[in-house]
């Protein structure tokens, strides 16, 4: 769990340094895309003090940090969309690495768009039902801005526009909920099921690869899990 925790903070530290190169501000008022990944941050529990700290990272001269956005499309077992979102400051590695797994694991890297209009882009939270009142939670959602709330096995998961994710999350906190996670993601239209046990297992191993790597941040799939 440390492991995993440390390399969240890693991956959403790279995001904010990006957000403030590229968006030129350390300040989330003038920065959106800054607001959105501290929005990210503070949902996986970042401390206050290592986002201050990698904002000023960021903006400090001379710093070695030269991420670039990196998205690769391509297919898993029988076929299933997959995308794959990095950050990274050598493409020549980066590439090599996600075309092997994608080639080893499913049916290899494809062109850029291949399976990308397929997934629409949307603000997530997932919090956990415990003893929240449902009704009550959905009206905070909608009153916050989301437009969805849907109570799924022992989850809530609400549903917002890209640009209103941050304001959602942002009022949401405020008034005290916490998320098992919350990001801009890229949401399938339509799910692939896979029923061969061969392919089910590359598909586990595809995903946990590449999320295990240090450069991609993000892996999207529309292969529907069985529970």
């Amino acid at each position: 769990m440390d492991a995993k925790r440390s390399q969240a903070f890693t991956k959403v530290a790279r995001e904010i340094i990006v957000a403030v190169k590229t968006g030129g501000s350390g300040d989330p008022a003038n920065n959106s895309r800054l607001a959105t990944v501290i929005a990210k941050a503070k949902a996986v529990n970042m401390p206050n003090d290592n986002i201050k700290r990698t904002i000023e990272k960021a903006l400090g001269a001379g710093t070695g940090d030269n991420y670039e956005n990196v998205t690769y499309e391509g297919y898993g077992p029988s076929g299933v969309a997959v995308i794959v979102e990095a950050l990274t400051d050598n493409r020549q590695r980066t590439a090599p690495e996600v075309r092997h797994l994608l080639d080893k694991y499913g049916k290899g890297l494809g062109a850029a768009g291949c399976v990308a209009w397929s997934f629409d882009q949307k603000g997530v939270l997932v919090m956990e039902q415990e003893d929240l009142d449902e009704d009550e939670v959905m009206l905070d959602a909608l009153d916050a801005g989301a437009d969805d709330f849907q109570a799924d096995g022992e989850v809530f998961e609400i549903t917002t526009a890209p640009d209103d994710f941050g304001a959602v999350l942002e009022a949401l906190q405020a008034k005290g909920y916490t998320f098992l996670s919350a990001a801009v993601e890229m949401v399938p239209q339509t799910y692939v099921r896979l029923t061969d046990e061969e392919d089910i297992k590359n598909m586990e191993k595809l995903i946990d690869l590449l999320e295990s790597n240090d450069d991609v941040q993000h892996v999207y799939h529309n292969w529907k899990q069985e529970e």
